[in-house]
């Protein structure tokens, strides 16, 4: 019995001590807050929600809105804090953008007519820093978050950048 009962009991150790580590290196699980991407073109806004799963890695998803259109991302990102600056990390990842365009309101673009909708598709790697203020339960970022354009004329739009404050829920 003891045979058996000794690796169950060291393998739940090690489980238990791994987590304890994962949780160690993210500053939270969950938070929720407020984006803003700025930079060449239209500043977009949104609400945006951040999951840590553990270790380094975190997956953001935001919905921005602005004039004429509505971007819908997901981002995954790999997280590690900076030694010796409590509650600062870094960032870098990428994701998938959809943006819903209307110029059904009198906008006139130069590639498209007046009363013309469509969807482009874009991926936006990110580098940035986040900062958990260690006292409230309360995190910000800003990071470079380029635009690369991937239908309807595809571009890469280098100068953007997102901010973010966000309410940590756990």
């Amino acid at each position: 019995m003891k045979k058996v009962l000794l690796p169950i009991f060291t393998l739940f150790i090690m489980l238990f001590a791994l987590n304890n580590q994962a949780n160690a290196q993210t500053p939270y699980r969950t938070a929720i807050g407020l984006g803003i991407d700025i930079g060449n073109g239209e500043t977009l806004f949104g609400p945006q929600i951040k999951h840590n799963f553990g270790g380094n890695d975190a997956v953001n998803a935001q919905v921005l809105f602005g004039d004429h259109i509505t971007v819908v991302g997901l981002d995954y990102s790999y997280n590690e804090r900076i030694a010796g600056a409590r509650g600062l990390s870094w960032y870098v990842g990428v994701g998938p953008q959809v943006s819903f365009f209307d110029y059904n309101k009198g906008y006139k673009h130069n590639h498209w007519k007046n009363d013309d909708t469509h969807v482009d598709f874009a991926i936006r790697p990110a580098l940035g820093l986040e900062f958990r203020i260690p006292a409230a339960p309360l995190a910000m970022h800003f990071d470079w978050k380029p635009w690369w354009n991937l239908s309807h004329g595809a571009h890469f739009e280098p100068s953007n950048f997102t901010l973010g404050l966000k309410f940590v829920l756990k």
